[in-house]
């Protein structure tokens, strides 16, 4: 039987104990930060020559230029025609869902005219280029490729460049076509701070970008964390989290794989469950026994749920929406008889899964929302990565005559009162023709 932690709201420590399983540290320790702030350091004094030290130490991969580690697009292309037809439908399918959904976030230009013919309103553009981190390593996560890059090319951005480290040289088919499916615009085998420092800051061969996207382990988050400011970043991400609100109806086995679906990612996984019936929870803890079996990545399930799972019991749905508000998890399941109901009532949440028959693992691949959600209890103040993100937002502002002049007379006396003498007689220099008539 798998151990995972008991909560009951009507416990007095129970927000405590709770607090305790959500607190997760994503900082990195003095050695994580120290070696990849050399990294950094390393890449931008020295370019392509640090990149490929770092790349045959690393990823045990020899080339004489960095131009060699380029994965030339027929390649992609190679790798798309080579799929068998289940899995080219799947990755085409997908795509298209995250394509046609990331279509409906395009922010578009607008203005208005004031009375006086002063224009104001707001300009559209995309982001110059983009790069994009992918995992390479333990496992290769093409959905990653179409979540990252799909929104970017619907926004406009003209060059997606995607990194992803191939360890001996191997190199992922399934990550491959996906960056053909996804448009992506070149790739470079290359992997960890060093690929994030070569993103940011550019070298000879590989060019710098304006925003880096993309999940990795904690010395890829270290170096986007370090590299924030000098470009954009998407977020510093922690483990995947779910939590299910269940009503104690719905089939314990499609709850127990749901929470499985999460804590199989790593050992740092959160998976919660959240019900006001007691011995559903019980159905449930069976449930998972039995499954467990049936699970290739069962230890670090065990662990996963051991160290950071729950079950916890409420009073009733609306506690339980307290729960999820506070918790403001990745991902939310209401699997209850009237999910919208609930859904009305969460503030906080990365994505929000509605129905009994909606599991988590659909967005995860082909739904169309965006899996890059905030995690860590991020979803209180940040979005799922969108259109939105590739795209920036400059404000416009013609002044009619009247209109300088009226706003020049307000904005000298506020630049006065602050002590901005330059700035006064600026914005009353273009009052005078007006007041002259």
């Amino acid at each position: 039987m798998p151990i995972i932690n008991r909560l009951d709201s009507s416990e007095a420590d129970f927000r405590e104990r709770l607090d305790r399983l959500l607190a997760w540290e994503g900082v990195s320790d003095e050695a994580v930060t120290r070696t990849v702030s050399e990294i950094l350091a390393d890449v931008r004094r020295r370019g392509d020559a640090a990149l490929l030290e770092y790349t045959a130490r690393f990823d045990r991969l020899q080339r004489p230029r960095v131009a060699d580690l380029e994965i030339p697009p027929e390649r992609l292309r190679q790798a798309l025609e080579g799929l068998d037809a289940e899995q080219r439908q799947a990755l085409e399918t997908a795509a298209g869902r995250v394509r046609r959904y990331a279509e409906h976030q395009r922010l578009a230009d607008w203005q208005y005219t004031e009375p006086d013919g002063t224009v104001l309103g707001q300009q559209i553009t995309p982001l110059d280029r983009v790069g994009l981190y992918v995992p390479g390593g333990k496992a290769a996560y093409p959905s990653s490729v179409i979540m990252n890059a799909v929104p970017a090319k619907v926004a406009g951005v003209p060059e997606v460049v995607m990194v992803v480290p191939t360890p001996d040289g191997t190199l992922n088919e399934l990550v491959l076509a996906a960056a053909a499916v996804a448009g992506v615009d070149r790739v470079f085998a290359l992997g960890g701070a060093q690929a994030v420092a070569a993103l940011a800051y550019g070298t000879e061969t590989v060019p710098a970008v304006d925003k880096i996207v993309g999940p990795g382990n904690i010395y890829v988050a270290t170096a986007k964390r370090m590299v924030f400011g000098q470009v954009g970043i998407d977020m510093v991400a922690g483990p995947s989290e779910i939590l299910v609100i269940c009503d104690g109806q719905t089939d314990p086995t499609w709850i127990a794989a749901d929470l499985f679906s999460q804590a199989e990612h790593d050992e740092d996984a959160q998976a919660l469950l959240v019900c006001p019936d007691g011995p559903y929870l019980e159905m449930v803890v069976a449930a998972m026994d039995e499954l467990l079996t049936e699970m290739p990545r069962a230890e670090i399930i065990r662990t996963s749920l051991a160290a950071r799972g729950a079950l916890i019991r409420v009073r009733d749905l609306d506690e339980a929406v307290a729960v999820a508000n506070h918790v403001a998890p990745e991902h939310l399941e209401l699997s209850v008889a009237d999910p919208a109901a609930l859904a009305s009532r969460i503030r906080h949440a990365g994505a929000i899964f509605m129905g009994r028959h909606t599991a988590e693992a659909v967005g995860d691949y082909c739904a169309g929302p965006n899996h890059v959600l905030p995690t860590s209890r991020t979803a209180r103040f940040s979005s799922p990565l969108g259109v939105y993100d590739f795209q920036k937002r400059s404000s416009l502002i013609q002044c009619s005559p009247a209109g300088a002049a009226a706003l020049g007379r307000t904005a000298a006396v506020l630049a006065r009162g602050e002590g901005l003498v330059a700035h006064a007689r600026s914005a009353q220099y273009r009052t005078q023709d007006e007041e002259a008539k």
